[in-house]
C-alpha cells in the first residue's frame, strides 16, 4: 500500500498533483528519492523553479515546518537550489522540454 504524498508535512494537495505529473506516486517514492532528485523530477516536468517550493520539500521530508529553515541552513539550502536549478537550465535546449530537445535531435520535430 502506498501513502499519499500529502502526509508529508508542508504538501498538499498541489503538491502532490506536481509529483503525480513527474511520475512521483507515493510519500515512499518521494522519500527514496529525496530533495533534490525529486525537485529535479518536477522540473523537468515543467514546474517552475522556486526557492521556497525547493525548501518547503526539504523541511517536510525532514518531518519539519517550513518556516524552520533559518540562517546558515537556509543559506546552504539556497546554494544547492541554485545549483539544481543551473543544471536544469543547461539541458534544455533554447527554452525546450527534454523530449521536445530528443525529438528534434532525432529529426521528428523541427529545429529552433
Amino acid at each position: 500500500m502506498s501513502t499519499p504524498i500529502s502526509t508529508i508535512p508542508n504538501l498538499g494537495p498541489a503538491s502532490e498533483a506536481a509529483f503525480l505529473k513527474a511520475g512521483i506516486a507515493s510519500a515512499e517514492d518521494l522519500r527514496a528519492l529525496g530533495a533534490d532528485d525529486a525537485y529535479r523530477r518536477l522540473l523537468r516536468a515543467g514546474t517552475a523553479p522556486h526557492f521556497i517550493g525547493y525548501y518547503v520539500l526539504v523541511m517536510g521530508l525532514q518531518g519539519r515546518p517550513w518556516n524552520d529553515c533559518k540562517g546558515d541552513e537556509k543559506v546552504a539550502l539556497r546554494a544547492r537550489f541554485d545549483a539544481i536549478k543551473a543544471e536544469h537550465a543547461g539541458s534544455q535546449e533554447k527554452g525546450r522540454s527534454d523530449l521536445e530537445a530528443a525529438l528534434s535531435f532525432f529529426g521528428v520535430v523541427e529545429r529552433r
